[in-house]
């Protein structure tokens, strides 16, 4: 421990005392309310541990209280539990509507949520991590926040970069590093910190960065970011990609947040209202085009598309929303905007769009995926519930709901305006099909 203290001790010099000040403080807690579902001045008065705005992402706040996975708001997409420094890099990448943007090591989701927010709608956001099951963690909260213009894949970074390269706008990458900045959450794990392990760090990080140039565009700009005070993951890293990629310049961030580093780079301490975070920003000068081909898919068959037409007029609206389903092993898919999807054939994809549903013997059973991507009034049947319900307990838990006789077939679940989930109505019951993986025993607001 006084290793890593002494060396925080050369790094920040007069501000060492400040540092110090904060370490037996509790860790900052934040959220970022998803403008995909609801904006912050509805969802902010329905919450008591909502405090300040942090100064690190327009939607971002600082909240009071732990264990929010449980509550209802949460469950229904509303706000994703985000450490506030956290938010950094993605404000600092400058998202933009239309943006084709890649978020090369995404796991968990919350920088990948939170660029679906900036994109609204628009665009394409790729979602890709190395880890298959922290890739389906992505999966996840990219389904729970209602992402609908989402690739989400499962590869190495050289391999995914070499098939894109020159496809994207933006490319986020928040490399693996060893975590100083969250040292106030564990501070156990603090003994396990050694200067080895940023250096092991920093080898990695490099390697990343070298497959991340290849994906942009020219004009294209990357952020690096991580959670670490350690200059050999940080400004070393930022310093040696440099040199080795003359066709790269270091850009202002934009941000005023935080600490400078150098004259673009900024830094964030407890003392500046986080954790922890490191952000800098690359634009690529030299020239790239993508070459690759963009996605082409098979349609349904006749009888294929037969079923999902009347599936979809007996559920929704507006079945002519989704334009570009296509059916994989017996998966009914939603893609993306087919004419900003580049060639995924051969790629390992976990999803692709929104999924709306499954074939079964003679029927097809819609997927949760289905009611988290709408809104509760593009459903021809829906049960509204406000916060304070007892229902919404019920439908959390995973138990049968007593309803209005008269509602029959197959009917979304709402909380205070957004979808929650789908329950199937017969006999004056719904049936409840909330995810098993997704329920919760017992919550308090």
């Amino acid at each position: 421990m006084q290793l890593f203290f002494n060396k925080m001790k050369d790094l920040l010099g007069d501000d060492f005392p400040r540092y110090l000040e904060e370490a037996d403080k509790p860790p900052y807690k934040g959220i970022r309310v998803n403008t995909l579902k609801i904006s912050p001045e509805i969802l902010v008065p329905m919450l008591d541990f909502v405090g300040e705005k942090t100064p690190f992402a327009e939607d971002g706040y600082y909240v009071t209280r732990e264990h929010l996975g449980k509550h209802p708001m949460h469950h229904a997409g509303a706000f994703y539990v985000q450490e506030p420094s956290a938010m950094s890099a993605v404000t600092a990448l400058g998202v933009e509507k239309g943006d084709k943007v890649l978020d090369l090591c995404a796991a968990p989701g919350s920088k990948s949520t939170q660029i679906a927010s900036a994109l609204a709608g628009t665009g394409l956001l790729w979602a890709n991590e190395v880890v298959r099951p922290r890739a389906h963690i992505l999966l996840s909260n990219i389904e729970r926040m209602g992402v609908k213009n989402a690739v989400v894949s499962n590869m190495m970074p050289e391999v995914l970069c070499s098939r894109l390269e020159g496809f994207f706008d933006k490319v986020l990458v928040d490399a693996p590093c060893s975590g100083e900045g969250m040292f106030r959450k564990d501070w156990d794990a603090i003994y396990e910190w050694t200067p080895e392990h940023s250096i092991s760090c920093s080898v990695r990080q490099k390697a990343i960065l070298e497959s991340a140039k290849k994906a942009l565009r020219k004009g294209g700009v990357m952020v690096y970011s991580t959670c670490t005070f350690s200059r050999e993951e940080n400004e070393e890293v930022i310093e040696d990609f440099l040199k080795k990629n003359p066709d790269f310049e270091l850009i202002d961030t934009g941000c005023t947040f935080g600490v400078p580093s150098g004259e673009y780079m900024r830094r964030i301490y407890p003392f500046n209202g986080g954790e922890g975070h490191f952000v800098a920003k690359l634009r690529k000068n030299s020239d790239c085009e993508y070459t690759g081909g963009m996605c082409t898919y098979d349609k349904p068959s006749f009888d294929e598309r037969k079923m999902i037409d009347m599936f979809l007029e007996d559920i929704v609206k507006e079945p002519e929303q989704f334009k570009d389903i296509t059916v994989i092993n017996g998966r009914i898919l939603n893609y993306p905007d087919s004419s900003l999807m580049p060639d995924i054939s051969s790629m390992n994809i976990l999803r692709a769009g929104v999924k709306l549903g499954d074939f079964k013997t003679g029927r097809i059973e819609p997927h949760h995926n289905l009611a988290t991507s709408l809104t509760p009034d593009d459903f021809l049947r829906r049960l509204k519930l406000e916060l304070d319900e007892e229902l919404v307990v019920k439908y959390i838990r995973g138990e049968v709901i007593e309803i209005d006789k008269w509602i029959k077939g197959w009917s979304v679940v709402a909380i205070e305006g957004i979808t929650l989930g789908l329950g199937k109505a017969n006999d004056g019951f719904l049936k409840n099909k909330y995810p098993k993986g997704l329920r919760t025993l017992s919550w308090r607001i």
